[in-house]
């Protein structure tokens, strides 16, 4: 991605933490700018008072929805329609997805088949088919930062069968005879078929998350590059 795109980002305010915008927006100043900024509610609700004191701050456009039928949500059908919108009248790289609870799947998958870019947020209750379809999304209750703490300690990683597959099969996809790959395009391989971030898994770094999967080797050639290989592959070649 280049750091010039165009960004439009829409937030279910009823479904995600206002504590955690300046989080947000600092990812998405690594893709470009964010020249649309809207948060969907109803803004008579108090429970919507901690976003109101972000919205000034973040020029973030508050756009009301009132709950005009119980048990039906106003909010993301007026996010969906915004969002079409946008897609049909703006020139706008990424769309950028905040929401917790209500499943965007199919907005997603249209929003990707116009060619562009998906990034999502939310808390971890959020709906898996929300989350696998976008390009990438991050969890907002996940420490993303610098001092950042692993989420799962290592012997949970190693039991995660899907994400052992997912790493396996990038490293076959990139390697070479001998069986290593490098690190950077096990990343892009990666990036270009699942929402993955290993910063959900607590790891700043991929090549930290590796790391501390002992299924894997790595090794740096020239000072930087890194190099990794599937262990049980490497063992079953030398047979």
């Amino acid at each position: 991605m280049q750091s010039n795109e165009k960004i439009a980002l829409f937030i279910d305010a009823d479904n995600a933490p206002a504590a955690r915008i300046d989080m947000v927006l600092s990812e998405l100043a690594r893709y470009g700018v964010v020249n649309i900024r809207k948060a969907y509610g109803n803004w008579k609700n108090p429970t919507l008072k901690s976003w109101e004191d972000v919205l000034h701050e973040y020029a973030i456009q508050p756009i009301q929805q009132f709950d005009l039928t119980k048990g039906k949500n106003a909010t993301d059908m007026a996010l969906v329609i915004d969002v079409m919108d946008v897609l049909y009248t703006k020139k706008v790289d990424i769309i950028c997805l905040v929401s917790s609870d209500c499943d965007f799947t199919p907005l997603v998958t249209r929003t990707l088949s116009d060619g562009k870019f998906v990034i999502g947020f939310g808390e971890r209750k959020a709906p898996v088919a929300f989350v696998n379809s976008c390009s990438r999304f991050l969890f907002l209750d996940q420490q993303v930062e610098q001092n950042i703490t692993v989420a799962k300690p290592p012997r949970s990683i190693k039991s995660d069968t899907k994400l052992i597959n997912l790493l396996r099969q990038a490293i076959e996809a990139v390697e070479e005879d001998d069986g290593w790959a490098r690190l950077s395009p096990i990343g892009s391989h990666i990036s270009n078929h699942a929402s993955f971030d290993q910063r959900n898994y607590g790891f700043k770094k991929l090549s930290d998350l590796f790391m501390a999967i002992d299924l894997f080797e790595m090794k740096k050639t020239n000072g930087s590059v890194y190099w990794v290989r599937d262990k049980k592959k490497a063992k079953q070649q030398q047979k």
